[in-house]
């Protein structure tokens, strides 16, 4: 839990059937007969998701659904716990794998409280094909029970069991929901303010069959042994009497239960301890007969650290003496080690590289190798409680069956690394990349060409008439540029899902004091985020955030967006501000739109169509009208709600909202410091743009200087459209996803190739062309001949490129492929 931004997730895995409770970024696994992951984590270890069936959500919120917007494989058999990252884009794939063929029947079930509906018809954008998803809504008891002092009192009489025809072949699973009782009265109530528990309890294994007692029983070996053991009664072979299986075959083993507990607040702690479905559970309950003792062997804790110390919580937890308590998110002390170790792994080695493009990862902290999980005690009124549990760990395992195995086991719990072995590791496999790093760090400290001779070259190279020679001039906004100008932070440069090397696309644009700008913002945006600038910077960059644009409609490209949004609505609540300003295309919109339903993101949404050329130039119009006629079309807001009245430049149907959209769109540029922000289409798939950006004219020294200008491709073949729009860019920054060699494949899914990225920035002139959204299975620096090095570099997560450090971009290439040029990164 090193980014801590979501809930946990805990998957219960049998041969048959697999269970996710909670889908968010953050997951959290109990493996019950072992597999092999989930998207980075699971890919750095080997573990394959396979065949979900059901996914179970506690509460219906980004916290916990954030992963919903792992395919199908064999699996082994063990029992597992990991804290893991990742699961955005889990339906998309699940759809993908599960209805691969039309004729296909499968579909995952979901279950969840009241508001389950909501997220499901909020999803229906995404998910490909509709028969894919069940939705199960687990309703709230109407049964209500009144106090003494006439408040009411939600009556948790009994568990809901859950059922689906042909499944729960291995275990029945209940669910009780908890809603705060000052809630229920129905003034204050909310649907996002249920949340569950569910009893996972094994089906019992049948006794074991006793050959001494059949042999006294006058049994023979043959079929009739069979039929006991199937429960059917036979006739003795040596004895006149009738041989019922309870002769030969020990009483049942009862099968093992596990509780998945969640309480976001104090109140809902307080509803679990009253809730009287769970009295059977209760070491001490009176009704407990050793026939029908229900013995909790493990419970999964969901619920914040603040409440598990509760005392209120702390009554519940005495309740179960046998029961191994697993905190999943109580913070450890200094807790900051990398769930994702080739990842940091990577960084590491970046930033011993170049720490002036690598900065070292935040979350990286140096710790003892096999340090082990702390036990974690609640403290009551000053005192320490004799309930203990134990933190979640990556790759902790709790054995559920066979019995023999039963309880904790760490064996499989990965030492904790550190940034110190992987440097020891790196100078090891690579002795030479010492002095790289020392030459490396001349490109910063040699005296600064003459910039006269720099735009004097750029000029006469410009006259050529060849604007793909002008790239390798440093345009005019380079001069004394300031590092506080831009910095583009590349948080995921991968394609389709995140691996272990790349997370999928997102771009974070830093402009310091002007604020920051996200372009796409793929699943693990907001993890990525805390990696580069800590728990606490990224909170002050989403906080700052200006606005997020994002490209497509591909999950990849958005599945994170509602937690950044979320997290920025809670860190300002309570603070005056606007809200985030979102712009994508319609698809995105939708989404949002009923996403608003089951929780309020903060934000506005305009349609990438509203900032193409066209409409720019309409806004251009607007702005050099006179305020007196400013000011009666906005008096004509007041008289009619719904629409503007007529004006010489607005037709007599446009929105009001849109209007607003449109102010509230312009005042984000003039805060950013942004003279142009320029949707433009490409060729990808319906509703699939690229972007401008220019930044405004500086005085130098009494000399006026351009700004800088960048253009993001988006997922896109090479196109005229990406071509006009980076005439003359500072930056352009364009999706590479496959290498040379697999143009048809490239062509086919409406993507580039390296060779044809390089080539539109030659085109338009790109003084520096940077390489993103590579295949997932390119993690290296592919191969690039010596004219495309001039001006070309290829992006890796976290990199963070400062404007001032575009003239020596170029110069990273022959570094890198000394850094990567072993076959294997691990």
């Amino acid at each position: 839990m090193d980014t801590q931004e979501t809930s946990p997730s805990v998957l219960l895995f049998f041969n048959n059937e697999r269970f996710i409770f909670n889908a968010g970024e953050l997951v959290l696994y109990l493996l019950v007969h072992r597999q092999q992951g989930l998207q980075r984590f699971c890919a750095e270890h080997k573990i394959k998701l396979s065949q979900v069936d059901h996914i179970c959500l506690t509460r219906v919120c980004s916290e916990t659904a954030g992963g919903l917007p792992v395919p199908k494989n064999q699996i082994s058999q063990e029992i597992i716990l990991l804290m893991i990252q990742g699961v955005s884009g889990l339906l998309l794939t699940l759809a993908g794998i599960k209805n691969g063929s039309p004729e296909s029947t499968e579909h995952v079930d979901i279950w969840g409280p009241p508001n389950l509906d909501l997220l499901v018809n909020a999803m229906k954008n995404f998910v490909p094909h509709a028969t894919m998803v069940k939705a199960h809504i687990i309703p709230r008891s109407d049964n209500v029970m009144v106090h003494g002092n006439g408040a009411a009192l939600a009556s948790s009489l009994h568990a809901e069991e859950l059922q689906a025809e042909g499944k729960f072949k291995a275990v029945s699973i209940s669910a009780i929901l908890l809603t705060p009782t000052d809630l229920l009265d129905g003034s204050h109530f909310s649907s996002n303010d249920t949340s569950i528990v569910y009893i996972c309890n094994l089906h019992d294994i049948r006794g074991e069959f006793d050959p001494r007692k059949a042999k006294a029983c006058g049994l023979k070996k043959g079929r009739k042994l069979g039929q006991l053991q199937n429960g059917i009664s036979v006739k003795s072979d040596l004895l006149d009497i009738e041989v019922h299986p309870d002769d030969v075959i020990g009483p049942p083993i009862p099968g093992p239960i596990v509780l998945i507990v969640d309480c976001p607040t104090e109140p809902h702690a307080q509803e679990l301890l009253s809730a009287q479905a769970l009295n059977a559970y209760y070491s001490d309950s009176q009704s407990n007969s050793p026939e029908t003792t229900k013995v909790v062997n493990c419970i999964i804790h969901l619920s914040p650290a603040t409440v598990v110390s509760s005392p209120v919580y702390e009554r519940w937890m005495r309740k179960f003496d046998s029961a191994q308590h697993i905190m999943a998110r109580t913070t450890r002390e200094h807790e900051t080690t990398p769930i994702l170790e080739s990842s940091a792994r990577i960084a590491t080695r970046l930033h011993y590289l170049c720490p002036q493009l690598f900065p070292a990862p935040s979350l990286l902290s140096v710790q003892n190798d096999g340090v082990a999980a702390p036990n974690f005690k609640v403290q009551v009124e000053g005192s320490i409680s004799k309930v203990c549990g134990i933190s979640a760990e990556n790759l902790l395992k709790f054995t559920l069956r066979p019995p023999r195995r039963l309880g904790l086991d760490r064996s499989s719990v990965q030492n904790q690394m550190t940034s110190s072995v992987f440097i020891k590791e790196l100078l090891s496999e690579i002795p030479e990349i010492a002095d790289a790093a020392k030459n490396m760090s001349t490109f910063w400290h040699k005296p600064k060409e003459d910039e006269a001779e720099l735009f004097t070259r750029q000029d006469s190279e410009v006259m050529t008439g060849d604007p793909s020679l002008a790239g390798h001039a440093a345009p005019r906004c380079m001069k004394n540029v300031q590092r506080d100008d831009l910095e583009i932070v590349f948080l995921g440069t991968g394609s389709s899902i995140p691996s272990k090397y790349r997370n999928v696309s997102s771009i974070y644009f830093n402009l310091f004091s002007k604020g920051g700008l996200l372009l796409d913002c793929g699943e693990g945006t907001l993890a990525q985020l805390k990696r580069r600038y800590g728990i606490n910077g990224a909170d002050s960059a989403v906080r700052n955030l200006k606005c997020i644009w994002i490209s497509h409609i591909h999950a990849d490209h958005h599945a994170g967006l509602a937690r950044i949004l979320a997290l920025r609505r809670d860190l300002l609540k309570g603070v005056p501000h606007e809200p985030m300003l979102v712009i994508g295309p319609e698809q995105v919109g939708e989404f949002l739109k009923d996403y608003k339903k089951l929780e309020d993101l903060d934000m506005l949404f305009l349609d990438c169509r509203s900032t193409t050329v066209a409409k720019w130039d309409d806004m251009e119009a607007d702005s050099m009208n006179d305020e007196s006629r400013d000011h009666t079309v906005l008096t004509s807001l007041s008289e009619d709600s719904s629409l503007l009245r007529c004006s010489k430049r607005m037709k007599p149907s446009t929105p009001v909202d849109d209007i607003k959209l449109l102010k509230r769109f312009k005042k984000v540029l003039s805060e950013a410091g942004l003279v142009r922000f320029i949707s433009f289409p490409v060729v990808h798939c319906p509703e699939a743009f690229g972007i401008i950006l220019e930044s405004a004219e500086r005085m130098n020294c009494g000399t006026v200087v351009p700004g800088w200008k960048v253009v993001y491709s988006g997922d896109t073949r090479p196109c005229s459209e990406v071509i006009e729009a980076s005439l003359g860019a500072t930056i352009l920054i364009h999706e590479a996803t496959f290498e040379d060699g697999l143009l048809e494949e490239a062509i086919t899914r409406n993507h580039s190739t390296i060779k044809e990225a390089i080539e539109v920035g030659r085109s338009a002139g790109a003084y520096r062309i940077i390489l993103t959204h590579f295949s997932q299975r390119y993690p290296k620096v592919p191969a690039l001949d010596e004219v495309s090095i001039q001006r070309t570099c290829i992006a890796f997560d976290l990199m963070s490129v400062n404007l001032a450090d575009l003239p020596v971009l170029p110069k990273l290439l022959p570094y890198l492929k000394l850094l990567f040029r072993t076959r294997e990164l691990i």
